[in-house]
């Protein structure tokens, strides 16, 4: 953490948490107990983010695609979501963390859907750091409500086609509210973003780790910061543009 550099953190970083049925695996137990054991690597993360100026976290918790899975696997991680957001709310309000979501969050279970939403009123006057959990979402769920959203608009004439810029598109995502990631980490050794912020993630910095989610702690975090800061960020620049602007 020492060798960060403060004013180069980013503002917002995102979280493909992916390992935990591996890593449950090779303990010689179930997939459930690989997704209690990254509770406490989120809880970790969480408090490194808060510590070192982060003002987004988005987490990756549960996509689309995850309702396919065998339905005692889904079951038992709504469970677990329930418990986890329950539990940890007073700590989150003791260090300043706003929780909010994205995702198609009404086709939760209602227990979950109803605990989501207790937490994000009674944390919502919190300014360190927004946690933003990713529910029932995927990216290409989201784009595809963007575009009916903005069709709409302009069938009611409220919107005209020609007038539709990257900033239009953009106020209709889920995301509006935030600014885009800067870094995306993602655990396990897979090497893809798993429909996840497609729009966003477009000029992030990606930083793929093999440690499985359950093993991912602070000094895991730190270097996934340090690699995006020793990092040229260009933006379809040149290099000898990018150091012009910094004189």
């Amino acid at each position: 953490m020492s060798q960060l550099k403060k004013d180069k953190v980013p503002q917002h970083i995102a979280i493909i948490m992916d390992g935990n049925g591996r890593w449950a695996k090779q303990q010689g137990e179930d997939r459930i107990f690989g997704h209690h054991e990254g509770v406490n690597s989120v809880r970790e993360i969480v408090e490194a983010a808060a510590e070192v100026g982060v003002k987004y976290l988005t987490l990756y918790a549960f996509s689309t695609e995850n309702w396919n899975r065998p339905k005692e696997e889904v079951d038992a991680l709504m469970e677990l979501l329930v418990a986890t957001i329950s539990l940890e709310t007073p700590q989150l309000n003791k260090n300043g963390v706003k929780l909010e979501a994205i995702g198609n969050l009404k086709s939760l279970p209602e227990s979950c859907y109803n605990e989501l939403q207790a937490s994000i009123n009674t944390t919502k006057n919190n300014t360190r750091l927004t946690l933003i959990l990713a529910l029932s979402y995927s990216s290409k769920w989201e784009i595809t409500n963007s575009v009916k959203e903005i069709a709409t608009q302009v069938a009611a004439g409220k919107l005209n086609p020609n007038n539709i810029t990257e900033e239009t598109i953009s106020s209709f995502l889920c995301t509006t509210k935030y600014p885009d990631p800067e870094l995306m980490i993602r655990t396990s050794g897979e090497h893809r973003i798993s429909n996840f912020l497609l729009w966003q993630l477009a000029y992030a910095e990606f930083y793929f780790t093999d440690k499985l989610w359950p093993d991912f702690r602070k000094d895991d975090f730190y270097e996934a910061i340090n690699a995006y800061q020793s990092r040229e960020r260009r933006f379809g620049k040149t290099s000898e543009q990018i150091s012009q602007q910094g004189k």
